[in-house]
């Protein structure tokens, strides 16, 4: 776990005061910078030491073999690993003949900053060489949010005490050494050296490299071009090979002078396009970047976040920690998908190479959720991805006997790449989770555009996936069998609740859709009498009860299965510890499943139904998932357990700033940090858009005093501000008005008349539940409480 101090308090930044080794590979995590298309791990500038070299594109992957101890019909044979392609980062910097390197000589002083709002990384050291000589470097590191293709690298060298030479070494570099990646030797033999060089040139101050992969077919191009400033002489030369470029600066400097070097990197690549597009595209965003200038770069980049702030920052006054972690949080969730254009967004985002850079149901119900109402176009494009997906979902659903589309579990180009079959092949929520995102953005957005442009299809090829795997029973009720819920450890089970709900209301709108859309449904092959079953099977769905204990069951008889014991079997994560075979036949919760049934479908259940469930899965909710803490926070709030929820928000949002799981190293929890924004926004602002109707139900812990946030509702910006005992909604647009609820009551707000209402008073129905034996939630204020799950 990362110590409490080791990031300081502050709201709008992200500061490492000194440099420590031991949780490097954390740190190049936290300030990782990214696009959406092009990542970068927060690696040191010169490359060594690192915890885990990391340059990546987003979907550009390696195929590998899924090995299998039994294989089985249906089981995918080929797996998809994100590559980690050339790292343009790297500027290696001599003082006369000395290398600096962190872990020789004298590092006196050595800061790293990500800058929430400019959009950079910036680095600031002072090291004195083994044999005395002393400088001051200061780099700045971005990758373009509006330029797609560009990164930059600003790197400064001032001579303190004495002159000195310098020679600093700006490099592309190809196939890094990474640690072993799989036990499996025929896996790490592929991933060992995944690129094969295809051309490389060079001028006098750039290079292009230009690389394929091995088995998937992928190409990419990478190019950089340098640009010194420095007194007096300075020499300057390029030499290039298959794998490595390097541009070497050669220049001396008195006591005081500085030199300054200038990086511009870009990266194109693509399945399709030539070696020569590739390489063309790549010199096109070199001559952009140059013409706009290093200065340039980051006006823009100010500008594009001062825009995206404006829109979707959270205030939290009171707790400072959960301030600073929800912007680090929405910071990196607009990363991830900003600009991935019509590509996924993996569960790491562009981080680092956890889950093989995989995306997952992650993306659609904690992602996009939080994009959709803050920088809705990034959403509208990885729905496309997704409508873009539909020929391999088809042929998926297609091997499993089933009709329409099965959505891969996990995936990157849409390939089902999940070996694990309880997942990859049953867990087929999924599918209605994709297309609660796609009716969440006409929702949120008011445009039809996107349910023209592949969102349709994705509504009807999901519906049709869903009638396949249901079936009505003699007394006509819905059921859906042999599925795997959110739920892990409770695996390939009857009628898991929230897969009903999504299910069925993946089925009513998909019916309406083909309502608006009547053509577009009919080429598609859909009719009336389609559709009617489609309703029928919504309405007619099968919700588990348990009567006798008055509460929902997260599966058909659920709650008449044996206890886990916890008194003999509470080493966790349980999956790490226990078999599956004992996990699958208890009830014992791996992450929120039953709870994100109330969170998504709040109109199914009644106040007393929502507390009773709460009461009952706190109970036995191991939180082996990061994606649990949000979802638990969201509904313990609105039962009124608002302490509690508080808790849960801080381990949220502060997942990887304390790696709390252990596994940062491997890249961010892109869910967990969204998770944040929701547990805020939608827990302790009750935010809803149930039936398409916007609503409110605010209240704070002791905790935070004032909670003020922002949406964009349609064609607008609705600001909510909760302080005190009271909740303002303000139109942030001229000429704008919303109808929303507050607490159920109606409320018309208009552009320059806020409307002030007090908050109502919730008190719980039930006491404070308990969670398992070890697994409180991580304490908000000093990180009291067990260890968090891995």
């Amino acid at each position: 776990m990362i110590a409490q101090d080791t990031f300081p308090v502050e709201p709008w930044c992200v500061r490492e005061n000194r440099l420590d080794l031991g949780i490097l590979g954390n740190t190049e995590s936290v300030f990782a910078l990214s696009n959406g298309h092009i990542g970068f791990r927060g690696n040191l500038d010169e490359g060594e030491p690192h915890g885990l070299p990391g340059t990546y594109l987003n979907s550009f992957y390696e195929e590998r073999p899924l090995p299998y101890a039994e294989a089985g019909y249906g089981y995918p044979e080929v797996g998809q690993t994100v590559v980690n392609v050339t790292d343009g980062k790297i500027v290696r910097l001599f003082v006369d003949d000395e290398p600096f390197d962190v872990r020789y000589g004298t590092l006196t002083a050595h800061e790293r900053v990500l800058d929430l709002r400019a959009g950079t990384l910036v680095r600031t050291a002072e090291w004195t060489s083994p044999v005395g000589k002393r400088v001051r470097i200061r780099t700045t590191r971005l990758v373009s949010f509006v330029q797609r293709a560009v990164a930059a690298v600003e790197y400064v060298v001032e001579a303190v005490d004495a002159g000195a030479r310098i020679t600093l070494q700006s490099e592309l570099v190809a196939n890094e050494v990474l640690p072993e990646q799989s036990d499996d030797p025929r896996v790490a033999a592929v991933l060992r050296s995944p690129l094969v060089g295809v051309e490389h040139d060079s001028g006098r101050a750039g290079a292009t490299l230009v690389h394929r992969t091995r088995a998937s077919g992928l190409q990419m191009a990478a190019g950089m071009e340098n640009h010194v400033e420095a007194p007096g002489r300075v020499d300057v030369e390029t030499h290039d090979a298959e794998d490595w470029a390097r541009t070497t600066v050669v220049c001396a400097l008195a006591a005081g002078e500085r030199v300054r070097l200038t990086k511009f990197i870009a990266y194109g690549w693509s399945g399709l396009r030539s070696q020569p597009a590739l390489r063309d595209q790549v010199a096109g965003a070199l001559s952009g970047a140059r013409f706009t200038g290093f200065e340039g770069l980051l006006r823009e980049q100010r500008e594009y976040l001062d825009e995206f702030w404006d829109s979707a920052d959270v205030e939290v006054e009171g707790d400072a920690e959960v301030q600073q972690a929800v912007r680090f949080a929405l910071f990196h969730v607009l990363q991830a998908g900003a600009r991935a254009e019509g590509r996924g967004i993996p569960g790491k985002g562009l981080t680092g190479p956890g889950y093989d850079g995989h995306t997952f149901w992650d993306t659609e119900a904690y992602v996009l959720p939080v994009l959709t109402y803050t920088a809705p176009e990034a959403v509208a494009d990885a729905l496309r991805w997704r409508a873009s997906t539909v020929g391999l979902a088809r042929q998926r659903a297609g091997v499993l006997g089933l009709r329409g589309a099965a959505f891969p579990w996990r995936t990157i180009r849409g390939e089902e790449s999940s070996g694990y079959w309880p997942a990859g092949t049953a867990a087929f929520h999924v599918n209605a989770d994709i297309a609660a995102a796609v009716e969440r953005y006409r929702v949120a957005t008011g445009s039809e555009a996107l349910e023209v442009d592949g969102g349709l299809l994705v509504l009807v090829e999901t519906a049709r996936l869903w009638m396949s795997l249901g079936h009505h029973d003699a007394a006509g009720r819905w059921h859906v069998a042999g599925v795997t819920g959110p739920d892990e450890y409770t695996a390939v089970v009857n009628d898991n609740l929230f897969t009903n709900l999504a299910a069925a209301q993946n089925l009513r709108v998909a019916a309406q859709a083909c309502q608006r859309h009547p053509d577009l449904a009919r080429s598609l092959g859909v009719d009336l009498e389609e559709q009617a079953s489609w309703r029928d099977a919504a309405d007619a769905v099968h919700v588990p009860y348990d009567e006798d204990l008055r509460v929902h069951q997260q599966c058909e008889g659920f709650t008449r299965l044996p206890e886990w014991d916890f008194t003999a079997n509470a080493k966790y994560p349980l999956l790490l510890h226990s078999p599956y075979f004992d996990l699958y036949r208890r009830q014992v919760v791996k992450q929120a499943d039953l709870q994100m049934a109330l969170f998504w479908f709040p109109d199914r259940f009644s106040d007393e139904d929502k507390a009773r469930a709460v009461d009952y899965y706190e109970r036995r909710t191991v939180r082996d998932s990061s994606l649990s803490a949000a979802i638990q926070a969201i509904t313990a709030a609105e039962v009124g357990h608002l302490e509690l929820a508080h808790d849960y928000v801080y381990e949220a949002a502060t997942v990887d700033l304390r790696d709390l799981h252990h596994n940062s190293a491997d890249g961010l929890h892109m869910a967990s940090l969204a998770g944040t924004w929701l547990a805020l926004v939608q827990g302790f602002g009750g935010m809803r858009d149930t039936g398409g109707q916007l609503g409110f139900r605010p209240r704070l812990p002791h905790g935070i005093s004032r909670l003020r946030f922002s949406i964009r509702w349609r064609d607008a910006k609705v600001c909510v501000d909760v302080r005190g005992q009271e909740v303002t909604y303000t139109m942030r647009d001229h000429g704008s008005s919303v109808e929303l609820l507050h607490d159920g009551e109606a409320v018309t707000v208009r552009a320059g008349s806020p409307v002030v209402r007090p908050l109502a008073h919730l008190e719980p129905l039930l006491p404070r539940p308990v969670q398992p034996p070890g697994r409180e939630p991580a304490h908000r204020q000093h990180g009291l409480g067990a260890r968090p799950p891995r």
